[in-house]
């Protein structure tokens, strides 16, 4: 028996990966012509700009990943062990491509702590310190992601010797103590009050780091430091 032949009602209908959405949405306008005439021209505009602007969007966050890899790869490659720093500004200027030529991809997203964090290893404390702030204002909602940024930000203060802005960054992370970070916080803060010169608060929080940490990796460096 010859195989019934789809209609374009039924090829509509059907699953998503047999047929891609500039297909569907060009079936639709083939299926409803007549309609569409009816109602004006635009509606057919809107449709044809929209998949324009999705296949754009596509063609935007290929570019951008790749970019983006070429930069991440970049920065691993100069933090093996006897790698050539001079790689940084390479990394730089390629996370800096991710952000300006793709700024519509998801990548340009990622971009963004990444050049923070190799402005930091430069020594660009100022211009890291921007970028983190930018991201932890404009970007990130995830709890983890702002984290991370957050003691990054914290880092670049305490680099330049800002050890009250830096320690004050820190404290919320240690009030959640479901955050998987913490313990990072922890150390960083004990670290800052002892360039303070405020070995008691140090001490407190160490003792506190042991006690919640057992099995941490940096429980020996803690109990060093009592």
């Amino acid at each position: 028996m010859a195989k019934k032949k789809l209609t374009r009602k039924e090829l509509l209908k059907g699953e998503d990966e047999f047929i891609t959405l500039s297909t569907r949405g060009i079936l639709f306008v083939r299926a409803h012509l007549r309609e569409l005439k009816a109602i004006g021209i635009g509606i057919v505009a809107v449709i044809l700009i929209y998949l324009a602007a999705y296949t754009y969007l596509g063609y935007v966050n290929r570019k951008g990943q790749a970019a983006y890899n070429e930069a991440y790869y970049a920065l691993v490659e100069t933090l093996k062990p006897g790698g050539d720093r001079s790689g940084l500004k390479k990394a730089d200027e390629l996370f800096a491509k991710v952000m300006e030529e793709y700024s519509l991809s998801k990548a340009a997203d990622l971009a963004l702590p990444q050049a923070a964090y190799v402005k930091f290893l430069s020594g660009a404390y100022d211009e890291a310190a921007e970028l983190y702030r930018r991201y932890l204002d404009e970007i990130s909602e995830n709890p983890h992601y702002r984290s991370l940024a957050t003691l990054g930000l914290s880092a670049c203060y305490e680099a330049k010797g800002e050890y009250g802005e830096a320690a004050e960054l820190l404290k919320p992370l240690l009030e959640d103590r479901g955050n998987p970070f913490r313990d990072a916080a922890m150390l960083a803060l004990a670290r800052i009050y002892r360039l303070r010169h405020q070995p008691e608060k140090e001490k407190a929080l160490l003792e506190e780091f042991v006690k919640a940490y057992p099995d941490s990796p940096f429980l020996a460096f803690a109990r060093s430091r009592l």
